[in-house]
């Protein structure tokens, strides 16, 4: 009699690492918006990238976006509450928004900012960070293949 073997489940999770993605102000415009500097990719195929490679990773991945600052602290809480890792495009609120990395700085889990472009290769303004000093890293200037690197990174820091 063969003897039927169950698929190896100890190297399977039983269910996927959840990971926020969440970007501020003005990156729902992807595409449109001023395309020399952010790319031609629209924020429905950076969403897709995102998926895409999260699930590649053994990730699922929760892509946010949202104009008001309020929100996206209450989505950083909800991430430190829920040890969640984040990768984070905080838009202009990158240059001053220190209710936003407050939030930031009560992280349990990873949490890596991105941007799209290379702020240092821009208008003096953006060239600080206040969220910077309590992220695990920052990944800037690649395009959205920022957000991709940043994934991969989660994926080899421990969780």
């Amino acid at each position: 009699m063969s003897e039927q073997h169950e698929p190896n489940q100890q190297n399977k999770p039983d269910k996927l690492r959840k990971v926020l993605v969440l970007n501020g102000p003005n990156l729902g415009r992807l595409g449109s918006r001023e395309p020399d500097v952010y790319g031609s990719v629209s924020y429905a195929g950076l969403v897709k990238a995102c998926e895409a490679a999260g699930a590649e990773l053994g990730f699922a991945v929760e892509v946010r976006e949202t104009n008001d600052e309020g929100e996206i602290v209450r989505w950083l809480h909800e991430a430190a509450d829920g040890r969640l890792p984040v990768v984070i495009n905080p838009g202009a609120f990158t240059h001053y928004s220190y209710a936003m990395r407050d939030a930031a700085a009560q992280r349990t889990a990873p949490l890596i900012e991105v941007h799209i472009s290379n702020p240092y290769a821009r208008e003096a303004f953006r060239h600080t960070s206040v969220i910077a000093p309590v992220a695990s890293g920052t990944i800037a200037g690649f395009g959205i293949n920022s957000y991709l690197l940043a994934l991969r990174a989660l994926s080899e820091l421990p969780e």
